[in-house]
């Protein structure tokens, strides 16, 4: 029994040698440095054209990284720039669950926010669907929208061009057109926003 003992001891001693000179530690890495390395890779596939690259690059980030806002941002500014604004509200909000006071990110919320809202808004105003409670509280987030910008209009109306009277050629009555210039559209087609003012 003592032999088999000293066997295993002499055994593990070796085995402890061995694998100590065999494998050294590697260097500590920085997290913040190899974030940053892959958030730079990120930006150069994006300015090369690569989006697809760069969006992969950076959810792998967001994996990698689960309580760092810089992927989820970087992500949210790419979606943003592309007219994807669901998205990028998505990831700004990713972001801001990790820091609520990123201006970026609340920036992205809040401007894209809009846009899908005056497209929405469009699209039922062409469609002659803006009625009833859609209208109502459209005009209840046209006010806050005014008082937040401290604007008395949303959206300034075009001024009205005051047609001159026509050379002496022309008939009595017409009203003489500017070369190359569209007639103004009257009512509610000048401004889409006019009932919300």
């Amino acid at each position: 029994m003592s032999q088999w003992k000293n066997k295993f001891i002499y055994g593990a001693a070796l085995a402890c040698l061995v694998s100590a000179c065999a494998t050294q530690a590697p260097p500590p890495v920085d997290p913040a440095a190899k974030l940053d390395s892959i958030v730079a890779e990120a930006d150069a596939a994006q300015k090369a054209g690569q989006t697809d690259k760069a969006v992969k690059l950076l959810k792998d980030a967001t994996s990698a990284f689960p309580a760092d806002k810089t992927p989820w941002i970087r992500l949210a500014q790419i979606r943003f720039d592309t007219e994807n604004y669901g998205d990028a509200i998505a990831n700004a909000l990713e972001g801001l669950q990790r820091d609520p006071k990123d201006k970026v990110a609340n920036s992205i919320v809040a401007v894209g926010g809009l846009r899908l809202s005056t497209k929405a808004l469009n699209d039922l105003r062409t469609q002659n669907d803006l009625n009833g409670n859609v209208r109502s509280e459209a005009q209840g987030l046209a006010k806050i929208l005014r008082e937040s910008l401290g604007e008395t209009v949303l959206v300034p109306a075009r001024p009205k061009v005051v047609a001159r009277p026509a050379a002496t050629s022309a008939k009595k009555g017409a009203v003489a057109a500017k070369p190359g210039a569209t007639p103004e559209p009257s009512g509610d087609a000048a401004n889409p926003f006019g009932s919300l003012q």
